[in-house]
């Protein structure tokens, strides 16, 4: 999708579910191993009482709609405004979804708000993206 085809309001979306793997996969990648996210008993001493995901994976399903949906091939990420506002447990269904807030044409700059839901609606991230779009 070229710039000129963006609309304020636009929206797209992509689901997962959080599995076990996710967790421990994107543990390894960027070695957060926080005990928050890999060890049962150290979680259940938490505020949580059991494990959650790392809050920058549910943060990923965000770039994957910038990057593949909204605004798409091409997009250049270049910066991201984010708050975390609940938890993330195995086996949730996290719903990331952006939506075109501000265009900026002189500078084909795109804003837009970025949430993620679970399956239950309940809020756990929400923020701003900034967007260079050729």
């Amino acid at each position: 999708m070229r710039f000129e085809d963006l609309k304020v309001g636009m929206k797209a979306s992509v689901a997962k579910t959080i599995t076990e793997s996710d967790v421990t996969l994107y543990a390894g990648l960027t070695l957060d191993i926080n005990p928050a996210h890999l060890n049962e008993q150290y979680a259940k001493t938490t505020m949580f009482k059991r494990r959650i995901a790392h809050g920058m994976l549910t943060a990923g399903l965000v770039s994957a709609v910038l990057g593949t949906k909204l605004p798409g091939e091409g997009s250049i990420y270049m910066g991201q405004e984010l708050m975390f506002t609940a938890p993330v447990y195995f086996g949730d269904t996290i719903t990331a979804t952006v939506e075109i807030i501000e265009l900026i044409s002189e500078k084909n700059r795109v804003i837009l708000s970025t949430t993620c839901t679970n399956q239950d609606g309940e809020t756990v991230l929400k923020g701003k993206a900034k967007i260079m779009k050729k």
